[in-house]
């Protein structure tokens, strides 16, 4: 771990190490006793890259207390968005091989439609908005990675649905 803000029903975590989800969802089950849901999703470094090149590794670069920052306002925007109990957001950093987890978002909930709804938002969010600089290194070389266009459009959905309400 490098960073992480806590609070009793939200964590943000900039972690340097291998993520250990059982220990996040548990830790998550203690932010929000007798919810209804929890929901996680784990997201983990592909071995090949957009382009179908076999990839050796990615690199996160960061800046320690901006990328914290980010990961704890898109955070704070689940919790405060949905009707959800506790958010849980852990993003590695550094360099990372296929099959790392890179990402860790947990949601606890009386429901699950909230739940899922609040894991999909902060996905979305943190695919754009979290504060890193990726790198993939390969055969090719080295490449930097910007967000995809579907990335966009998935994050201004969420913008359409403010506008709509």
């Amino acid at each position: 771990m490098i960073q992480e803000r806590s609070e009793h029903n939200l964590h943000a975590e900039l972690a340097a190490s291998p993520i250990d989800v059982t220990a996040r969802l548990d830790d998550l089950r203690l932010r929000a006793p007798g919810h209804g849901a929890v929901v996680s999703f784990q997201g983990s470094v592909r071995s090949v890259t957009r382009q179908g090149e076999p990839l050796d590794h990615l690199v996160l670069d960061y800046h320690p207390r901006m990328t914290l920052v980010s990961l704890q306002r898109i955070a704070r925007a689940g919790l405060e968005r949905f009707d959800v109990s506790a958010v849980s957001v852990v993003h590695r950093c550094g360099a990372m091989t296929p099959g790392e987890v890179i990402v860790f978002v947990g949601v606890t909930s009386d429901h699950r439609k909230e739940a899922f709804l609040a894991a999909e938002y902060l996905m979305d969010r943190l695919k754009s908005e979290a504060i890193f600089w990726k790198r993939e290194l390969g055969p090719f070389g080295e490449r930097w990675i910007e967000p995809t266009e579907r990335d966009v459009i998935d994050l201004e959905r969420w913008n359409e649905k403010d506008a709509g309400t």
